[in-house]
């Protein structure tokens, strides 16, 4: 009996030491900071929201997301720069699809003026190899970050202080732009002057006119009110508003196999719920807006548009021609 009883105990002990060799990583908690410049309403903040929702759903609670939003945890060239660095305080964050400020090369296409020619051109792109590679690039450059998943917030167009009726208005005008070169030869090509600007202090900037005229989807130019002091908003399209999360690589790194298919399940998830967002979001916005009296201005023909930013479109995409042709050619 004593045999028995001592044999039950050497097994018990055997399995138990198995089952605590071979826990699971993701089975212990883990909280992963997420920074979100745009207020919790926006489409950003409702593809966050759908990222942090479904991350928490597949680990049953295990992964948490705290997702901060309306730029607390400083603006987006901010954050990146702590998330790119090796002990970062943050983890994850929803920032604008190009880092070629950062260091990224491929992504500048994605920002390149009129590459898209609607919202199904850019989510044929955001759904295929193309998107997947230009997504991989920051990691395998070792930049700091990998990119999760892609998402949209609309079309960009200018808006402004005083009446913009026509590509004639951009002239001599002091445009905000962020520090990506890209947006400084597009205001330059248009006749504009490019004065760059945190995004966090663009409302007081154009208050004081600083700056006359800035650039954003119509879904960012309501939740931040930037109607209320800079009323004029010309629907030019010179780019859609792509987005993206990315995750630091120390971090990634630190995941076990499960844990990085729940987060690349999740952003699947948010890509797709922003799809369906952002798919209704602009009328919907632009009614809002002339509802609280913003001046909407509709551009029917863009030749002009386009015309203007022929060498810049040329210059910006010559490192990568064939890439940049597939990106178009995947509207036919």
């Amino acid at each position: 009996m004593k045999r028995l009883f001592f044999a039950f105990v050497f097994l018990a002990s055997i399995f138990a030491f198995s089952c605590k060799e071979k826990t699971p990583l993701e089975m212990k908690q883990i909280t992963l900071v997420m920074a979100e410049v745009n207020p919790p309403d926006s489409i950003t903040g409702q593809m966050d929201a759908a990222f942090k929702e479904k991350v928490e759903e597949l680990s049953n609670g295990k992964m948490i997301i705290d997702l901060q939003c309306s730029a607390i945890l400083g603006d987006e060239s901010q954050v990146i720069k702590v998330l790119m660095s090796s002990d970062s305080s943050i983890q994850l964050a929803r920032v604008s699809a190009s880092l070629a400020s950062y260091g990224g090369k491929k992504s500048k296409l994605i920002t390149i003026p009129y590459t898209f020619s609607n919202a199904e051109h850019f989510w044929k792109f955001a759904e295929s190899d193309i998107a997947k590679e230009i997504l991989d690039e920051p990691y395998k450059l070792g930049l700091g970050v990998k990119g999760i998943c892609y998402g949209e917030e609309g079309f960009r167009h200018f808006f402004s202080t005083t009446p913009i009726n026509s590509i004639y208005d951009m002239k001599n005008q002091k445009v905000r732009v962020s520090n990506a070169k890209i947006m400084q030869d597009l205001v330059k090509s248009l006749g504009g002057i490019p004065i760059e600007v945190k995004f966090t202090e663009l409302y007081a900037k154009m208050q004081v006119s600083d700056v006359n005229m800035a650039e954003q989807p119509a879904s960012n130019y309501y939740t931040n009110s930037f109607y209320k002091v800079a009323p004029y908003m010309i629907l030019d399209g010179h780019n859609l508003g792509a987005v993206q999360i990315l995750i630091n690589s120390v971090v990634w790194n630190s995941l076990n196999e499960k844990q990085k298919s729940i987060i690349m399940e999740a952003g699947k998830y948010a890509s797709q719920k922003c799809k369906s967002i952002a798919f209704a979001s602009e009328s919907n916005t632009l009614s809002k807006l002339r509802s609280e009296g913003a001046i909407i201005i509709d551009v029917k023909d863009k030749s002009q548009w386009q015309n203007a930013c022929k060498s810049m479109i040329e210059e910006s995409s010559k490192e990568y021609p064939d890439l940049y042709q597939n990106i178009l050619d995947l509207n036919r």
